[in-house]
C-alpha cells in the first residue's frame, strides 16, 4: 500500500494540521460542497454504538465527529496527533476527553474499546498497516472498526470530473477560505495516491480484521469500510 504521507514526516503532517485547525471544519464544509456532514452521519450509523459503549474516534480533529456519539450517550474518546486541532476542540467542548495520540502507537490498553472509527485520517498516517493493527489491538474481541475515507468513483465520467476538481478547483477554493491553502494541495495529492476500495479492504484483512466489507458514498468519492475483530 502506498504511503499517503507523500514523503512528509509525522511531525510535518501534524504541524500542517495545527496550522489549519481553527478554520478546518468550515473549509471542509466548503470544499466538499456540504457533503462531509452526510458522510460523517453515515459513519456514525455504521458504527452503531449503543449508550454506555466506549468508542475511540481517531483523527477526531476538533471533535466534530465525536460530538454525535456523546449526544447519544456513547463514551467517546476523541484522539488526534495534531495538538492544534485538539486545543481548538477542547476550547469548544472541555467536557470531552480529547487525547493526543499517534495511530501507530495508541496510548490505550488492549481490548479497551467496543468500536474504533477514523474519518478522513487514515491516509495521513505514515504506516497504514501498523495503524490498522493498533486499532485491532485496542478493540475488544467481537468489536468493530469503521473507516470513512476518500476513495475512487466507480463511474468513469465522475472519476474524471472528480480528479479535475481535486487538482484544479480545490486549491483556489481552499485559498479563498483558508490561510494555509498549500495544506489542501497536499490533501488533494494524498487522495489521488490513496488505494481504491478493494485495496483498502485487503489492507484491513492483512491487519487481522475479519468480515471486511465496504459501501460507496457519493458514487465512490468516499467509501465506508467495516471490519470485526475476531472473537
Amino acid at each position: 500500500m502506498p504511503r499517503a504521507s507523500l514523503e512528509k514526516k509525522p511531525h510535518e503532517v501534524a504541524a500542517m494540521f495545527d496550522g489549519i485547525a481553527r478554520r478546518y471544519d468550515l473549509t471542509n464544509d466548503v470544499i466538499s460542497l456540504g457533503q462531509d456532514r452526510r458522510w460523517r452521519a453515515a459513519t456514525i450509523r455504521a458504527v452503531d454504538a449503543r449508550p454506555g459503549q466506549r468508542v475511540l474516534d481517531l483523527a477526531a480533529g476538533t471533535g466534530t465527529s465525536s460530538e454525535p456519539f456523546d449526544a447519544a450517550g456513547v463514551r467517546v474518546v476523541p484522539c488526534d496527533f495534531s495538538v492544534g486541532m485538539l486545543a481548538v476542540g477542547k476550547g469548544r467542548r472541555p467536557d470531552l476527553p480529547f487525547t493526543a495520540g499517534d495511530a501507530t502507537r495508541l496510548p490505550f490498553a488492549d481490548a479497551s474499546f467496543d468500536a474504533v472509527t477514523i474519518s478522513f485520517g487514515l491516509r495521513n498516517v505514515v504506516d497504514t498497516g501498523a495503524a490498522l493493527a493498533e486499532m485491532l489491538r485496542v478493540t475488544r474481541p467481537g468489536g468493530r472498526l469503521v473507516v470513512c475515507e476518500f476513495s475512487q468513483p466507480t463511474w468513469t465520467p465522475l472519476r474524471v470530473v472528480y480528479t479535475e476538481y481535486l487538482m484544479r478547483a480545490l486549491p483556489p477554493v481552499a485559498r479563498a477560505v483558508s490561510k494555509e491553502p498549500d495544506a489542501y494541495v497536499y490533501l488533494a495529492e494524498s487522495i489521488r495516491a490513496w488505494p481504491d476500495q478493494g485495496g483498502l479492504g485487503r489492507a484491513l484483512r492483512a491487519a487481522g480484521w475479519r468480515d471486511v466489507a465496504y459501501r460507496n458514498l457519493s458514487g465512490g468519492i468516499v467509501a465506508l469500510h467495516r471490519g470485526t475483530r475476531p472473537a
